[in-house]
C-alpha cells in the first residue's frame, strides 16, 4: 500500500513539473533571435585579435556577421578564409555578407573581373550569400548612374557563378535627385539594375538623413531590398528618430529577415578626453564601441518587433 501511494504520489509529483515547464513561457526565445553586426564597428579590434573580438561579440549576443574585405586581400582579418570562418563558427557566429568594392575600368575589364573572380571566391569560403558594394564613385547624372548600373549587372551576373548576391549599400548622398534629371539617384539604380543579379543594402539611418523613409521604400521596393543595415546616431534605438519598429514590420512584411547593425565611430568619440585633458587611446574608443555595440543587442533582443 505504501508502495503504491508513493509511486502514484510520484508520478503526480513528474506530470505537475511536467505541466510546469509546458506552461512557462520559453526563457530561451530572446536568444533564438538572429542579431547581425558588421564587423567594421569594431574594425580594429578584429584585426587586433579576431578570436577574442568575435567571442566578445558573441557574448552579446550577435549570431550573424558581415565582413570588410578590402582591395581583393586574400586574407580575411589577416586570417585565411577557412580559418575565419572556422573561428565564426567556433563561437556560433554565421558569415552572411562581405563588403568590398571595385571600382570600373573599361580599359582593364578582365583585370577588374578577375579581382571581383578572386573576392567572390573568399567570401564563397566563408559561406556568406551575400556580397555589398559600401560605395562607389560616379557622376549623378543619368548617363553616370546607367553606367553604374550596368557594370552591376555585369558583376553581379559574375557573382551568382559563385552562389553569391550583389548588393549595393547607400550613404545619405544617393537620395539627391541627378544632376540632368528629376529622378532620385538611388531610385533610378534600384529600377536600372537588373533584380535577378543585384540587390540593394538599405542603410535605414543614412536613407532618413537623406530625407526619405526606410518605410516607404520597403513598401515601394519589397523584393529588391533584401538587406538592412540598421544604425543610429550611435547606440541603436537611443535617439528615437529612425521608425525602427515600422521598419522591421515591413522587412518581415516583405518576406525579408537578414540585417546586421553597423555602429560608425562618432566625431564626439573621436574628440573625447580624459579627466586630465589627454585625448582617448585607440584603445578607450574601441571599448566605447563595444559597449555601443552590447546595448545595441540588448534593445534589438528585447525588442518584441525583432523576430
Amino acid at each position: 500500500m505504501r508502495t503504491t501511494v508513493k509511486k502514484t504520489i510520484g508520478l503526480v509529483a513528474v506530470a505537475a513539473a511536467a505541466l510546469t515547464l509546458a506552461v512557462q513561457p520559453s526563457c530561451s526565445t530572446k536568444e533564438e533571435k538572429t542579431i547581425g553586426i558588421q564587423l567594421y564597428s569594431v574594425m580594429d579590434a578584429v584585426k587586433a585579435d579576431p578570436e577574442a573580438a568575435l567571442k566578445r561579440l558573441a557574448g552579446m549576443g550577435y549570431n550573424a556577421a558581415e565582413l570588410v574585405q578590402w582591395g581583393g586581400d586574400p586574407n580575411v582579418f589577416g586570417l585565411p578564409a577557412a580559418d575565419f570562418k572556422a573561428l565564426c563558427d567556433r563561437y556560433g557566429i554565421e558569415i552572411i555578407s562581405t563588403h568590398s568594392s571595385i571600382q570600373e575600368d573599361p580599359a582593364q575589364e578582365e583585370a577588374v573581373m578577375q579581382r571581383w573572380r578572386e573576392l567572390f571566391a573568399i567570401q564563397q569560403a566563408c559561406g556568406g550569400r551575400y556580397f555589398v558594394i559600401p560605395s562607389y564613385q560616379a557622376e549623378y547624372t543619368v548617363a553616370g548612374v546607367q553606367q553604374m548600373a550596368d557594370y552591376f549587372n555585369r558583376v553581379g551576373k559574375l557573382a551568382s557563378e559563385y552562389g553569391l548576391k550583389l548588393g549595393y549599400h547607400n550613404h545619405s548622398g544617393e537620395f539627391a535627385q541627378l544632376a540632368d534629371s528629376s529622378a532620385v539617384m538611388w531610385e533610378y539604380l534600384v529600377e536600372h539594375t537588373d533584380p535577378a543579379y543585384v540587390f540593394f543594402e538599405l542603410d535605414v539611418y543614412w536613407c532618413a538623413k537623406g530625407g526619405k523613409s526606410p518605410v516607404d521604400y520597403l513598401r515601394k521596393y519589397p523584393d529588391r531590398i533584401q538587406m538592412l543595415h540598421v544604425k543610429d546616431d550611435f547606440v541603436i534605438g537611443a535617439s528615437g528618430d529612425i521608425d525602427f519598429r515600422g521598419i522591421f514590420d515591413q522587412f518581415y512584411a516583405n518576406g525579408m529577415k537578414d540585417y546586421v547593425v553597423e555602429i560608425e565611430t562618432p566625431g564626439w568619440l573621436r574628440d573625447k578626453k580624459n579627466a586630465d585633458g589627454t585625448p582617448y587611446t585607440q584603445e578607450q574608443i574601441l571599448e566605447e564601441m563595444f559597449q555601443a555595440a552590447a546595448e545595441s543587442a540588448d534593445y534589438l533582443r528585447a525588442a518584441d518587433f525583432v523576430k
